[in-house]
């Protein structure tokens, strides 16, 4: 039996445009894909440091997140391992990057980094947008950025069944982005995905 601890973390702000890439790819992961007990999915959002104890208890952490590396918009990096913390305060976006460096670090004082880290980001197109949608660049990455991951889950031992049978793609109902808007909680909640509860990080 596989023992490792895995957390897919989707991080970011859907109010404003492409920085939801991170939380619509944990969404359409969690939608198409069942795993494994080993496995938690989470939203979450820009909880920032309410987030440490589930990346602390994580022998494993993907990371999904729009990133800017000053690249062409719409372009999917994969970065591993000590790369990782470097990468998420590249330059920051907003506050949930400084939030998110912020819990790696904390991590890692505490010595409770996981072991392997893995973030999968894409170049933004378009931020100030308040209530705008991913842009056409950066929805076409969620499947690609999807594949990464589901590689890294099969590599650490929680390999995911697709919950439409074989011939699932995550171009139909696995990607049916905009089904998510009126399901997401509110701000001041994370929602760990497959698990039906909302978790209050506040208060947690």
């Amino acid at each position: 039996m596989n023992s490792k601890r895995i957390l897919v973390l989707g991080i970011g702000n859907l109010l404003w445009a492409d920085e939801g890439f991170g939380v619509r790819c944990v969404e359409a992961l969690n939608a198409g894909w069942s795993f494994p007990p080993q496995v938690t999915l989470i939203d979450g959002g820009t909880q920032g440091l309410y987030l440490l104890p589930y990346v602390q208890e994580a022998d494993c952490l993907l990371v999904f997140d729009a990133v800017d590396y000053g690249d062409e918009p719409g372009s999917l990096r994969q970065v591993v391992g000590e790369q990782v913390p470097r990468f998420m305060g590249v330059k920051k976006m907003s506050l949930h990057q400084t939030g998110f460096q912020e819990v790696l670090m904390a991590a890692e004082l505490t010595q409770k980094l996981p072991a392997e880290l893995v973030l999968v980001g894409v170049q933004p197109e378009q931020l100030e947008d308040y209530g705008g949608s991913l842009r056409a660049a950066v929805k076409a990455q969620v499947e690609p950025a999807l594949a990464l991951a589901l590689d890294w889950l099969e590599r650490w031992g929680g390999t995911g069944i697709p919950r439409l049978g074989p011939a699932a793609s995550t171009t139909d109902a696995a990607l049916a982005i905009e089904v998510y808007e009126g399901q997401r909680p509110p701000a001041d909640q994370a929602y760990r995905l497959g698990d039906a509860r909302f978790l209050n990080m506040e208060t947690a």
